[in-house]
């Protein structure tokens, strides 16, 4: 058997998980020219196998429980995903809101509120990592923290 194709290669990159077009170029960019990468790319598009919006859909999806919207969206636009599509994907998959999803977050995390400064710190550098922004992290750790969450 000699080397697959760029074709076949493209293939089993999607079919074990999606790739953004990025990505997928990335891989294949060592196996052919430029030009024949883009024509393989190209193509698994106009068949539906390859959708950067659908990439950026199941990507939200799968993490939005964990990250904030800003580290979804610097994540996206890492592997090579249009800003309008990050917007989409944010917009349709992130039914709660930011600080829903924070709450819970922290709550996972942590089990009672910051005691004093230093744990106030730490609790904020937790969420400041998880992606959300500063304003709402300063008002999720001034309400009183609920136990029964």
């Amino acid at each position: 058997m000699g080397e697959p194709s760029l074709r076949e290669r493209a293939l089993r990159h999607l079919a074990r998980r999606d790739h953004s077009r990025a990505e997928l170029a990335r891989k294949l960019a060592g196996h052919g020219e430029t030009a024949e990468v883009e024509a393989v790319i190209e193509r698994m598009a106009e068949l539906g196998l390859q959708s950067d919006s659908r990439y950026a859909e199941a990507f939200v999806r799968s993490r939005a429980a964990r990250f904030g919207s800003s580290r979804l969206r610097s994540e996206l636009s890492r592997r090579g995903i249009d800003r309008e599509l990050i917007d989409e994907a944010i917009a349709g998959e992130c039914v709660e809101s930011e600080l829903d999803r924070a709450r819970a977050v922290l709550h996972s995390r942590f089990s009672a509120a910051p005691a004093d400064a230093r744990e106030w710190a730490r609790q904020a550098r937790f969420l400041q990592a998880r992606g959300f922004a500063p304003e709402l992290i300063r008002k999720l750790l001034k309400e009183p923290h609920d136990e029964s969450a």
